[in-house]
């Protein structure tokens, strides 16, 4: 019975399954788990860099949408709610991290400091060429760039959330948003110019 209700919920959206778990029924929250537990994961690992802390992390969001399910309104997209929640826990950690740090780390460093490997992309950031050594160097620029603009192009290009929906997430004016993400694509521009040809740096839509 209880794998019937699943198989019925399962074509839901995610929002039609957070009603669901509003209303009593755990299996939306259960099939809500097991959508976005892969998808947390290689969004929190690229600034974690850690199996452990990721998984705390996945099961600590989690455990703050069950107990505040009732908080969710789906003027938001869920993954969006989802996902500021596991940012903002992220962050936390990180700046508790920064704080057992040593004096001896330069201010400069810090800016950098959720020093990102970013996994196979669904899509390529270079959609004009498949050879694995340019995407090599265009991962290499993404690692390279400052947390601030890398955050915000991973959530734009690799998780494909509108401009509102970062805005949200990240608790940034929208205009802040888009100057970020603007200046995150001159930067990459800017880096692998002098290693590709011009045509096929990476142009984000």
């Amino acid at each position: 019975m209880e794998a019937q209700k699943k198989n019925s919920l399962a074509a839901l959206t995610d929002e039609q399954l957070m009603r669901h778990f509003q209303a009593g029924n755990e299996c939306g929250f259960t099939l809500l788990m097991q959508r976005y537990q892969q998808r947390l994961y290689h969004y929190l690992i690229r600034y974690t860099r850690n199996h452990e802390d990721t998984e705390d992390i996945i099961q600590e969001t989690f455990m703050r949408v069950y107990n505040s399910r009732n908080a969710y309104e789906e003027v938001a997209r869920f993954s969006t709610w989802l996902y500021t929640i596991a940012g903002n826990l992220m962050r936390t950690q990180f700046k508790k991290r920064q704080r057992m740090q040593t004096s001896s780390i330069h201010h400069k460093d810090d800016e950098h400091g959720m020093e990102t490997q970013l996994p196979d992309p669904q899509r390529s950031p270079d959609e004009q060429t498949d050879s694995t050594m340019t995407l090599a160097m265009v991962r290499k620029a993404l690692d390279e760039l400052p947390h601030e603009y890398r955050e915000l192009l991973n959530l734009r290009e690799y998780k494909d959330l509108s401009y509102e929906e970062i805005s949200s997430a990240v608790n940034l004016p929208m205009g802040t948003v888009k100057s970020r993400i603007n200046r995150g694509r001159s930067r990459l521009q800017t880096m692998l110019t002098p290693v590709l040809d011009k045509d096929s740096v990476y142009h984000a839509a």
